[in-house]
């Protein structure tokens, strides 16, 4: 294996520290602060992002994750009064979830926190390397969806 092939390793492993430490941060608070998960959390904020609603199978796919996983968070968010179903007009079977004002009052102040939480952990660096950072992820993702990994 090439030099650069070994730095590309440790520079994978070390996005995977970095991401993980966070994230299992994040899981502890919204936990402790909001009775919440983390999947719970990336549902909600997709439905905040798309007011219209969204279908299930279009959460799935915007989250990368199963089906079932999303209508078990979809069917407490209903139960606790955050989001409803709503009928897909000509489709009698398809339905769109969306936050209910509750939902969205709730995720907002779930998401002003969690904003909070990341400026804080990452509070260590500076613009400069926010921004530099940023620009060489976005280089990584443009790289992998060219390859359509």
């Amino acid at each position: 294996m090439s030099e650069l092939s070994k730095a590309r390793l440790r520079l994978w492993l070390k996005l995977l520290k970095a991401s993980g430490m966070i994230e299992d941060e994040v899981r502890r608070r919204l936990r402790r602060e909001f009775d919440s998960t983390l999947p719970r959390f990336d549902v909600m904020s997709v439905l905040a992002r798309f007011p219209e609603g969204k279908k299930m199978s279009e959460i799935s796919d915007l989250l990368r994750v199963s089906n079932g996983n999303v209508t078990g968070i979809v069917d407490k968010l209903s139960d606790e009064g955050l989001a409803q179903r709503v009928a897909v007009p000509g489709d009698r079977r398809a339905a769109k979830v969306k936050l209910t004002e509750k939902g969205i009052a709730a995720f907002a102040e779930h998401a002003d926190t969690h904003e909070g939480w990341i400026d804080e952990m990452l509070g260590g660096l500076s613009g400069d390397d926010v921004d530099g950072m940023a620009t060489r992820l976005e280089r990584l993702i443009e790289t992998l969806e060219d390859r359509e990994i």
